[in-house]
């Protein structure tokens, strides 16, 4: 039975992903769940990722619903629910993950894919849990410029700093893939190495290091079953300024949409999928666009034909 917390309602047309109508956006019929996370309780620098899930669905409403890649119109063909957002109100950032986990764990249950948008990325621990429990064959495609692997950053575990370190507790970090990284502490290099997380550091790829096929590479490292977690400081500044911890040397969006390419090639198969730390800029309206061609994007290649 299908059945939501009576506070997650479904969002009308005028709120939701895309601005389609109720006939493709209702919970029963959607094969796709939106998730809204508003979570921000431990950034670092920037402010204002509170407000990403939101500019991201406004933005969506300008993000044509048709892919030339795939001849398809995907929204309708699939259904894309967008549920309210959640809310965090005097919970603690561990409490506001188990909340986080809870949702999600029940639309994984009623067979949905799930999307989150955040908010901060500590929220991905949450993710990550309620999708390991139900897909045994789990890799995680970590896109980023920060490894965030800390033990601990601003006297917390549990900070956005610290997420991958937290994943990495109930996960085997041997599955983990990490992609643009290029700002870390020497414990996080050293964890890298010891636990033989694949990354690979924008100063690599940019240096040859991988091949012309880097894209590739990326893709043969990872199982059957893939996790993505698309923190969009992974992009260069110059196209994506509105985030908290912005970094220089960063990626393009063709660049990157052919890394996904790849995996359509390979056969293997996006099964969850979260996008965070948006911090939105007023009157600056590309980043929030960006994003919502983004997450539109990677799912006309999840349900690729």
């Amino acid at each position: 039975m299908q059945r939501r917390n009576k506070l997650m309602k479904e969002l009308d047309s005028k709120h939701n992903f895309l601005g389609i109508g109720k006939e493709f956006s209702n919970y029963k019929d959607s094969q796709i769940v939106i998730l809204q996370v508003p979570l921000e309780k431990t950034v670092s620098y920037g402010k204002g990722t509170h407000n990403g899930p939101k500019e991201i669905i406004t933005a969506s409403h300008f993000v044509e619903y048709y892919d030339e890649e795939q001849s398809r119109e995907l929204c309708f063909e699939k259904g894309i629910c967008s549920l309210s957002p959640l809310t965090f109100e005097k919970l603690s950032i561990r409490k506001s993950c188990d909340k986080i986990y809870n949702e999600i764990l029940k639309c994984i249950n009623d067979k949905k894919f799930v999307v989150v948008l955040g908010g901060e990325h500590s929220l991905t621990t949450a993710s990550v849990k309620a999708h390991n429990e139900k897909y045994s064959n789990l890799s995680i495609l970590h896109f980023d410029a920060h490894s965030d692997l800390r033990e601990s950053y601003d006297d917390s575990p549990y900070s956005h700093a610290c997420f991958m370190a937290r994943v990495m507790n109930v996960f085997p970090p041997s599955r983990v893939t990490q992609v643009g990284i290029r700002a870390q502490c020497i414990e996080e290099a050293q964890f890298i190495k010891e636990n033989n997380v694949k990354t690979f550091y924008a100063s690599a790829i940019r240096r040859g290091l991988h091949g012309q096929d880097w894209q590739k590479k990326i893709v043969d490292t990872l199982s059957q079953q893939i996790y993505v977690s698309f923190d969009v400081d992974y992009f260069d500044p110059a196209i994506m300024p509105s985030t908290g911890t912005p970094e220089p040397d960063g990626f393009l969006y063709s660049e990157t949409l052919d890394i996904f390419r790849e995996i359509v090639k390979s056969g293997k198969q996006i099964i969850g999928l979260d996008v965070v730390e948006l911090a939105p800029i007023k009157d600056l309206h590309h980043s929030d666009l960006t994003a919502a061609r983004l997450l539109y994007k990677i799912l006309n290649f999840a349900f690729r034909l």
